[in-house]
């Protein structure tokens, strides 16, 4: 069963992100990608906008960008997601995270979706084209 925690917005592009900043793939996203590979995400320090990537995610079915939810810099990136990508079809929401971005806009948070807005989004794809 699907997960879409309330605490968190959601991007279109099947990116999380809490308050704080940390942001990540949604469980969504990963059931749909299958076995994750490998995660490349920019490096720390990097200024990133909302809409654009921040790195990319490998399965056995494809390559994608990795949308950044909100705009800001890259300030943590999850070295652990990175060595063991699989972890992020284990614990999407919790060790799973990807980066953690410092918010140069925190009204950006109020453009995203909520999780029943998402879980919506989600139900509308009989044959997704997730990305």
């Amino acid at each position: 069963m699907l997960t879409f925690p309330q605490n968190l917005k959601y991007h279109e592009k099947h990116m999380w992100v809490r308050e704080d900043g940390t942001t990540g793939v949604t469980d969504f996203a990963q059931k749909f990608l299958g076995e994750i590979l490998e995660v490349r995400v920019k490096p720390v320090g990097t200024t990133v906008i909302r809409g654009n990537p921040i790195g990319e995610i490998e399965s056995f079915k494809l390559i994608s960008d990795l949308i950044s939810p909100v705009s800001g810099a890259i300030i943590k990136v999850n070295e652990e997601a990175l060595r063991k990508p699989t972890i992020i079809n284990e614990e999407p929401y919790g060790k799973g995270w990807i980066a953690v971005i410092e918010m140069s806009n925190p009204k950006e948070l109020d453009e995203l979706l909520t999780s029943s807005q998402y879980e919506k989004l989600t139900q509308e794809y009989s044959s997704p084209n997730l990305w």
